[in-house]
């Protein structure tokens, strides 16, 4: 396991030693929490923008036009007014 010694303001840390401490866990374990989900959060979105790069608005207009024109069920409608 790697070892990293970070600043941070004292509001910060108070925050983060509150937070830990309502979920019942380590400042360190909140640390390492945060930082993975910041890691999904940024590669979750490299791969939707990848994704996104090899789609094609013709092959999206085909899948389109075979959904029916159809009003959609009453509890399904926006409010209107």
């Amino acid at each position: 396991m790697s070892h990293l010694n970070v600043q941070l303001p004292d509001s910060l840390y108070k925050n983060l030693q509150v937070l830990a401490e309502q979920d019942g866990i380590s400042v360190d374990q909140f640390i390492a929490t945060a930082v993975a989900e910041k890691i999904a959060a940024l590669t979750t979105e490299t791969y939707l923008e990848e994704l996104a790069k090899r789609g094609s608005r013709s092959r999206y207009e085909v899948v389109l036009a075979k959904v029916p024109n159809v009003e959609p069920e009453p509890y399904d409608q926006l409010p209107t007014g």
